[in-house]
Parts: C-alpha cells; sequence; structure tokens
C-alpha cells in the first residue's frame, strides 16, 4: 500500500546491495539523504535449507533527523488501508464521532504514554432515546477478564449484554476497565478545583449527539496503567504505551463513540505530559488479523502475533485460538475436547503446533567453543544427529531457558528454546569473547508440528523416508534427529528428531512454513487409521504435569536454578570439565541447596493453582508451580517447590487456600517428581 500511494514501480527500479551472507552482526551501512524521498529497505531471500540454515535475517535501520527538534514531536504511523476519518483530539479535549457496523476503529497515541478515555452507544438505541454506554462492569463479567484483548475474550458490551466492539489488534496490552474516566470531583478531591476533566469533555463532544451529561463517565481508558494489588487496592503508574501504539476495535453494531485525550498532569497517568490522540476509521471491507503486540526485549520494536505455517489447517478443527508467545495457537478443538485430546496422546496418537518454539542456527569455526560456554551440558559428547535437552543459565546460576541443542555437523548447532532472549544472550556471549560464530533466528522459517503417542512411530512410519547415508526410520533412537522427505526421495524435505513434550512415545517434524500444508495432509491421512487427533494446549499441558516437564514462568525463572528446576541432570559438574557459564555458582548451590522441585498427590479435587502456598503448620515452606487433575491416575497432582528442610517422600503438606490458612488440602510428596511414567520408559520404547 505504502508503495502504491507513492506511485513507485519496483520492476523498474534499481538498488543498491549492502550485505551478503558472509557479513558478520553489527556491520553497519550509514548514508545521508540529500533531497525529500522514500527510500525502501529490503532482506530478499529464498526459503531456508533445513540442513544448510541459510537463514534469512533481519535489519534495523536508525533514522536521525539533520537538525533536532526542541520537543519531541512523533509522526503518526501510516495507516493500515484506505481512511474513512481522520480524527485528531487534541490534547485535554475529547471528540464524538460515528462509525457504522462493521467498519474499524483505530486508537492511537501519538506520542506514548498517553491515556485515552473510549465510550460508545448503539445508534439504533440513541435513536429511540435509550443512552446505553458501554459497561465495563458487564464487560468484565461475560469475559472473565480484566479488560478484553484479541482473541477469544475481545468484546465490549452494554448494560443490556448487547455487544458493542471487539478488540482486533492491540499492541500496548495494559489498559484500565476499573475506575471512572477523570472528572470535576476527583480533581476538586485532590485539590485542583477547576481543573478540565474527561467527563465534562465527554459530555461536550455527545451533546449533538443528544446524550445527557454525566458528573463522571463509565469508560474504557486504553493505555492506562493501573491494576489492583493483593489486597484490593487501585493503583496507576505510567502508561506502557509507545509513541505509535494503537488499539484496533470493529464496531458490531451502528456506534456513536466518543474519544478523549486525557487531561491528567497532576499524576504519572500520562507520563506527567498530557499529549494527543489520533482516531482513524476504516472500511469493513477491509481485512484485520488479529493480533497482539509482542516485544521480545523491552526496547524491541514491536511484533505482532502471528499465524503458524499449520494454523490453517487447524482451523478447520476450531477456532478457539490463543496467543502464545507470539503466535496463536490452539487453544483445544471442537470436536474432542482436551480430555479426550488427553486420552489419545496417552493411548493413540495426537498432533499439535509447536512452532512458536524459538529456533537459531549456531553456525561457523567457534560454534562448538561458543555452545560449550553458553550451555550446561557437555556439546563435545553431542554427536552428529544427535539432541540433548539442556539449561542456559546466567553467571549467579539463575536459568534463562531450558530447550534442546540440535548438531547439525562439526561446526553447525541448532539451539529450541522458549524465548527470544537465548538468542540474544548467544550472540553477547560470542562478542565479548570475540568468537567466529554466527547466531540466527529461524523461528519464522522453520515451523514444526509434533506427533506425539504410543501409535505414532507405526503412523509415520509409512510416509517417512530417509536418505541411505542417514538412519532410517525404525532405527531413529531417542533424542536423535534425522531430515527425511515424504514418502520418497523427491518427497517434501523437513527434520524429524524423536523428541517430546508430552512423556510419550513421539517424535517432532520441523519444515519451512511454505511446506506446512502437505506436511499436516500427508500426516493427517496417514493417521486415519490410528485415529489421529489434533491437541491443544490445554491438553498439552496436562499431559507435560503428568511427566513432570517443567515450563519456565512455573516452574523455573531467572531466580531458580536447574536443580531447584528438577533438572539437575542437565548440569553433569563432574563430567563436563571445561567452564561454563554458572559453573561455579551451581557448585555452590548444588552443595548448599535451599529448595527442591518436588511431586505432590493432593487428597481433595479441589482445584489448585500456580503460586498457591504450602505449610506445615502455620509456616510456609514452599509454593504450588503447576497442577492438574489427572484423567488417568484419577487424582490431583502438583508440582512444587519446598525446602529441603521438608522434601523427603512421603512428607505430609498442606496447601492453603483462601488466605492460606482457613482452607487447606492434604498433600504428600511422592517418590517421583513426575506422577506418569517416571522412568520414561515410553518415549525411550
Amino acid at each position: 500500500m505504502g508503495l502504491d500511494v507513492r506511485k513507485i514501480d519496483l520492476a523498474s527500479a534499481k538498488a543498491v546491495c549492502f550485505f551478503d551472507s558472509e557479513t558478520r552482526p553489527k556491520v553497519e551501512q550509514s548514508l545521508t539523504v540529500q533531497r525529500d524521498g522514500s527510500v525502501i529497505i529490503a532482506t530478499p531471500s529464498g526459503g531456508m535449507d533445513i540442513e544448510l540454515q541459510d537463514t534469512a535475517t533481519s535489519l534495523t535501520v536508525m533514522v536521525k533527523r539533520a537538525t533536532l527538534k526542541s520537543r519531541a514531536r512523533f509522526e503518526l504511523p501510516d495507516p493500515l488501508a484506505d481512511l474513512i476519518q481522520d480524527i485528531r483530539v487534541h490534547t485535554q479535549t475529547a471528540e464524538s464521532y460515528f462509525v457504522k457496523a462493521g467498519d474499524y476503529i483505530q486508537i492511537i497515541d501519538v506520542d506514548g504514554r498517553q491515556c485515552t478515555d473510549f465510550e460508545c452507544f448503539s445508534a439504533r438505541k440513541l435513536d429511540k432515546g435509550i443512552e446505553h454506554a458501554l459497561d465495563v462492569t458487564t464487560t468484565r463479567t461475560l469475559m472473565g477478564h480484566a479488560y478484553p484483548m484479541p482473541g477469544l475474550h475481545a468484546k465490549y458490551y452494554d448494560q443490556e449484554m448487547l455487544p458493542l466492539v471487539e478488540v482486533v489488534q492491540d499492541t500496548c496490552g495494559r489498559h484500565d476497565a476499573f475506575a471512572l474516566a477523570c472528572s470535576a470531583k476527583y480533581y476538586d478531591d485532590i485539590g485542583y478545583p477547576g481543573h478540565v476533566n474527561c467527563s465534562d469533555n465527554f459530555n461536550h463532544a455527545l451533546n449533538k449527539y443528544g446524550v445527557m451529561g454525566r458528573p463522571g463517565w463509565m469508560a474504557i481508558n486504553f493505555f492506562f496503567n493501573t491494576g489492583l494489588d493483593e489486597h484490593g487496592v487501585m493503583y496507576a503508574d505510567e502508561p506502557w504505551s509507545m509513541p505509535g501504539d494503537y488499539v484496533l476495535l470493529r464496531a458490531l453494531t451502528d456506534l456513536v463513540c466518543v474519544s478523549s485525550a486525557c487531561p491528567d498532569d497532576t499524576t504519572a497517568a500520562n507520563g506527567w505530559n498530557p499529549t494527543d490522540i489520533h482516531i482513524r476509521t476504516y472500511s469493513g471491507k477491509e481485512t484485520f488479523q488479529r493480533s497482539v503486540a509482542y516485544r521480545p526485549t523491552p526496547d524491541s520494536e514491536a511484533k505482532m502475533t502471528k499465524q503458524t505455517g499449520f494454523h490453517d489447517k487447524f482451523a478447520q478443527h476450531t477456532r478457539n485460538f490463543i496467543e502464545y508467545n507470539g503466535y496463536w495457537l490452539a487453544n483445544c478443538f471442537a470436536e474432542a475436547g482436551p480430555i479426550e485430546e488427553y486420552h489419545a496422546c496417552r493411548h493413540g496418537a495426537v498432533m499439535m503446533d509447536l512452532s512458536p518454539l524459538r529456533k537459531f542456527e549456531v553456525t561457523g569455526p567457534d560454534a562448538e567453543a561458543l555452545c560449550q560456554y553458553i550451555f550446561t551440558r557437555n556439546m563435545k559428547t553431542l554427536a552428529v544427529g544427535g539432541v540433548v535437552y539442556t539449561a542456559m543459565c546466567y553467571e549467579h546460576g539463575g536459568m534463562i531457558d531450558d530447550g534442546t541443542v540440535f548438531r547439525l555437523g562439526k561446526d553447525n548447532f541448532r539451539w529450541i528454546g522458549g524465548n527470544d532472549y537465548g538468542g540474544e544472550w548467544m550472540r553477547e556471549q560470542a562478542e565479548k569473547l570475540d568468537l567466529k560464530v554466527l547466531i540466527r533466528s529461524s523461528t519464522d522459517q522453520l515451523h514444526n508440528l509434533a506427533v506425539q503417542g504410543p501409535k505414532s512411530r507405526d503412523l509415520l512410519r509409512k510416509i517417512i523416508w530417509t536418505a541411505p547415508h542417514n538412519p532410517e526410520f525404525d532405527q531413529l533412537g531417542w533424542f536423535r534427529f534425522t531430515p527425511a522427505r515424504l514418502n520418497n526421495e523427491s518427497g517434501t524435505p523437513f527434520v524429524l528428531s524423536r523428541t517430546g513434550y508430552t512423556g510419550e512415545l513421539g517424535y517432532e517434524v520441523m519444515c519451512h512454513p511454505k511446506d506446512c500444508t502437505v506436511i499436516f495432509e500427508a500426516i493427517w491421512e496417514a493417521g486415519k487409521e490410528f485415529d489421529l487427533k489434533p491437541m491443544g494446549l490445554e491438553a498439552l499441558d496436562l499431559v507435560r504435569v503428568e511427566a513432570g516437564l517443567i515450563f519456565a514462568g512455573y516452574d523455573f525463572s531467572d531466580q531458580t536454578d536447574p536443580f531447584e528446576a528438577g533438572i539437575g541432570f542437565t548440569c553433569p559438574l563432574k563430567s563436563k570439565t571445561d567452564d561454563f557459564i554458572g559453573r561455579d555458582a551451581l557448585i555452590r548451590r548444588k552443595e548448599h541447596p535451599a529448595r527442591k522441585l518436588v511431586g505432590l498427590d493432593i487428597d481433595s479435587n479441589v482445584d489448585v493453582e500456580h503460586g498457591d502456598c504450602i505449610h506445615i503448620g502455620r509456616a510456609q515452606i514452599g509454593e504450588v508451580t503447576s497442577s492438574m487433575r489427572s484423567p488417568l491416575l484419577g487424582k490431583n497432582i502438583a508440582m512444587a517447590r519446598v525446602d529441603v528442610a521438608h522434601c523427603e517422600p512421603g512428607t505430609k503438606l498442606e496447601i492453603g487456600k483462601l488466605d492460606g490458612h482457613q482452607k487447606r488440602l492434604p498433600a504428600v510428596i511422592r517418590k517421583d517428581l513426575a506422577a506418569f511414567d517416571p522412568n520414561k520408559e515410553r518415549p525411550r520404547s
């Protein structure tokens, strides 16, 4: 659209090439603009070869002004599509506007850190004299969320439960639906009588639609950073929004809307500096994908939620998708549901999308040296074609991430973990040590499908072909991988690994996104005789807790070392004599442990949640990290981190509910962390 607006024909344009496949990280090219114009910067690349690891990488473009402005003001981002309305809400004012059913409303924070109250009415109800505004209490009740977000819980309602708008895109992800829009009484009570306020501005802006004024308006306050603490007290701080952040809404009926640029300069609500808000509306004929902004690091550019290469095929079986790690993944499926999907994994075969796992290609003459220094496992003993589960730690022993390392060649590795910072950390260490190694993200170019369950081997055997110099399918051992193709030597290429996150016999299939449809259809067709079912995140959480498999943010964090996370086996401190990051701290922490991850059997069907306190008597000695009600074992189980003084199997504990004391659930520490197949006999089989 940007090219069309500027009447640029790429077919006749000439380009200058600055970088190539040999360019080292952080190489820069500086240009000085001689006259006004448009710059197009591209990173052309073909599809990544899964064996060559020739992934495309990103560029960072920094634009510096020739003449610095005395007061920073930011340019509006380009429109998302052709505009219907373009409305500026100047600082400390409000504007009302009409939007047809199906059209889109984009509310933009121009300079960042600026709140905007939003209210809307059904135009048809207003025509009848009925003033039912967007009602945040009704909305919170129906959605089960503090405020709606893109996805399943996206709608706002009026008091009669009529849906008014839905959230389609959100680049900030931090808003308020608790307090009224600021009012004259609010400023009077804090010592600023006569201060301009959003409620009076709303009354003035809505007057032309005949809406009766109110002393205080209920509203959704986009970009307002509020919350409720554990004592039920509401707090507020500076907004999270950055310049250009926006929320995109879709009108579900004809609407009369009003938006403000909050005038509060007495608190941090607007970063102490009230600025403008901008409103754009677009035709309902436009198509916008639902998305939430994701920033790999706090200072990164926002990336919108994406669909994986397998999304369209899974979408044929469910509408229940949730945002996970920057992608939309199926939560559960319409035909079966999470319990049936769970049983299919334990007794048959399932397939699930795990494409959001972060992949990084580590190549170059110093690749092994870097991996040996970064990861806790011994990379020198990892054979080509081998996979190893390992941890990545900070100097103090706290975990950055857990994941798997694939060895594709002498100087070729692939790290698959849970977050983007793992790649950033590797780059930082490589630069610090001046190692000759490239670390390139391949997450967007290598999507993966997990095929898990006792029947997964029989299913995949029907469609897998491997070259003579690679292992045959039945020769593929646990934690081994091989390049493979569908059916024959000219079939679609992919990487097949005997790995998984379910505690079952299983495999993972990794391919380029352009091949996802072909791969999915081949597995789906072969799986019909095995009653193959798709599996979502709800069922995955059940099987992984049952198998004692840990999850970031629940069972470990940067304050948790691998021993406290229950994966001490990833730290061979005696056999791995080479130094690695965190080694000294891990030796110290292993010799003087404070906490241990244990498995609990709970004598109650009351749901147990992450963070629930664990007591012996009045003293709290730990907390629950993950829990589930096991359909196979017929009981409540959990993983929990407890003080080492009370970590022995058979120890009786109590899980606190309510305030931790008024209600207790009896529990006992079992022998193994995993409640199901603790010796991993099924995945080894």
